[in-house]
């Protein structure tokens, strides 16, 4: 059966040919110009027959019914019937055409071929997510279902021989003191397999103690999703993992000056980059199976705050860090596959109060944005610039980035789609711009955001001084709007250039 789009198919197959004939035709030149208009006209014949030869053997196949070595045998199918038909029929004719010229053509057209299907095929494996999206279903406020009670001996001598199979004798006095294991409230558990919690009772246990390192654990989400599912209201959920700055030390440490930052590099570039882009996460897991990630505390912290739990406390142990959260809410609407690559959209309210999606490179930690909130509260609130106070959710590029506004050149995507003017006031988030005084958030919303904002003139201080400067501008703005945009990119480029500004 014809594929999709074979039409689509049969034009790429018409340029490589093409191609092919030129190259060919270029080296006849050379060789023999008397010979060129007959190679012309068996170069087209042997075009044609390539396609009819492939609808026969079914080279259009489509995708979704082949697998990529049946795709690469139709082709090789293709090109040996034809090479086959060159050197039994050329050989006869009187215009002393060479079989093995044709042969070459073919096969050459054969191997562009093969890697225009490899390069097909590896996107459909890429794009082509076979784990579902996982379903949260919504539930009723529910409390533990069973009394309080401490464990016998034996119970206790078990739970302890299985701790210290995976850590150490203070790690366990100290979860035997934090996470209560002598009570009967508490279930720990160490399974990389998500799916053993899956056996564990609803509302049975008050806290789960969850001892596998989430460096190793598959599927982290849907684990904690699951864990979510069978704690009652409030109930506490302790997990365990290795912060990706031990991991950095560690390298830096083990290997000579100079040596060691670029083992390090090509380490983070493995464990890091290849997971977090669009056409090598599936290819990263499928080979890895989840094992030994690099995480770090804003991604951790994130993906339990996405699946429902709420922080309480870390407890440092040597190279392991313990988190102790509390079951706060049903978790985020789960997504197939969260691919935080290197470029990312974000949420901002426009004019009129729309929301629109605004391109930035990416600076922060995978899932920081469910981590805002914490992360003000835990550092004394935000500042003017829309960041907390010492964020440690940001990468160390991601400040150099930040520093030199190289984070912000994707806006010029939002420029060009006429989302925001060169000249205004900064596009914020929905936390941000609820924090602004109601006539300010009316006022900025009567026009759209801009991407060099009178922030950088100003330099405000504090929030009583941004809320001024913003509204200095817009009173100018809605009265001469091409000239107080005028007068603020040259001031903006003079602040930059001899104050030396840079970006929060």
């Amino acid at each position: 059966m014809l594929r999709e789009g074979w039409h689509r198919r049969v034009t790429v197959d018409l340029m490589v040919w093409l191609v092919a004939i030129l190259l060919c035709m270029l080296w006849r030149w050379v060789a023999d110009k008397s010979a060129i208009g007959i190679y012309w006209a068996m170069f087209g014949v042997l075009t044609v027959l390539w396609v009819l030869i492939g609808m026969l053997v079914q080279v259009y196949r489509s995708y979704k019914e082949t697998w990529f070595w049946q795709a690469v045998l139709a082709l090789l199918l293709d090109a040996g019937i034809l090479i086959g038909l060159c050197w039994l029929v050329l050989p006869k004719l009187p215009w002393g055409l060479s079989p093995k010229v044709a042969s070459w053509t073919i096969m050459l057209v054969g191997a562009i071929e093969t890697m225009v299907v490899l390069v097909e095929h590896y996107w459909k494996y890429a794009t082509n997510m076979t784990v579902p999206v996982m379903q949260v279903e919504h539930r009723d406020n529910a409390v533990v279902t069973r009394p309080d009670e401490p464990r016998g001996a034996n119970s206790m001598r078990s739970i302890r021989q299985s701790v210290l199979s995976v850590t150490t004798e203070e790690d366990y006095r100290m979860l035997l003191e934090r996470a209560r294991l002598d009570s009967k409230l508490t279930k720990a558990i160490c399974d990389r397999n998500r799916f053993a919690f899956l056996q564990i009772p609803d509302y049975q246990y008050n806290t789960i103690v969850d001892l596998t390192l989430l460096n190793d654990a598959k599927g982290i989400n849907r684990r904690f999703c699951i864990v979510n599912q069978k704690l009652p209201d409030g109930g506490r959920y302790v997990c365990c993992y290795r912060p990706q700055e031990y991991i950095k030390k560690k390298l830096l440490a083990k290997y000579p000056a100079g040596i060691n930052w670029i083992v390090y590099s090509l380490y983070f570039f493995v464990k890091r980059v290849l997971p977090r882009l669009f056409l090598t996460s599936r290819l990263y897991y499928d080979l890895n199976k989840g094992r030994k990630r690099m995480l770090s505390k804003t991604e951790v912290f994130g993906r339990l705050y996405y699946c429902g739990f709420e922080v309480d406390e870390v407890v440092p142990m040597g190279h392991i860090e313990y988190v102790f959260a509390h079951r706060h809410s049903q978790p985020y609407p789960q997504e197939q596959i969260k691919v935080y690559g290197p470029l990312i959209k974000l949420r901002r309210v426009c004019k009129n109060k729309e929301i629109r999606y605004f391109y930035k490179m990416r600076t922060m930690h995978p899932y920081a944005e469910y981590i805002q909130k914490y992360v003000f509260d835990a550092r004394g609130g935000m500042d003017i610039s829309d960041k907390s106070n010492d964020d440690w959710r940001i990468t160390t590029w991601g400040r150099f980035m930040r520093k030199y506004w190289l984070d912000e050149l994707p806006m010029l995507i939002n420029w060009l789609k006429r989302d925001v003017k060169l000249v205004g006031v900064r596009p914020l988030s929905k936390t941000m711009f609820e924090t602004y005084p109601q006539w300010l958030q009316d006022k900025r919303t009567l026009t759209k955001p801009g991407l060099i904002p009178p922030f950088y003139i100003d330099h405000p201080n504090t929030f009583d001084e941004l809320f001024a400067s913003e509204d200095k501008y817009l009173t100018e703005y809605l009265a001469h709007p091409v000239r107080t945009d005028i007068k603020y990119f040259f001031l903006t480029m003079r602040s930059i250039l001899l104050r030396k500004t840079h970006s929060a």
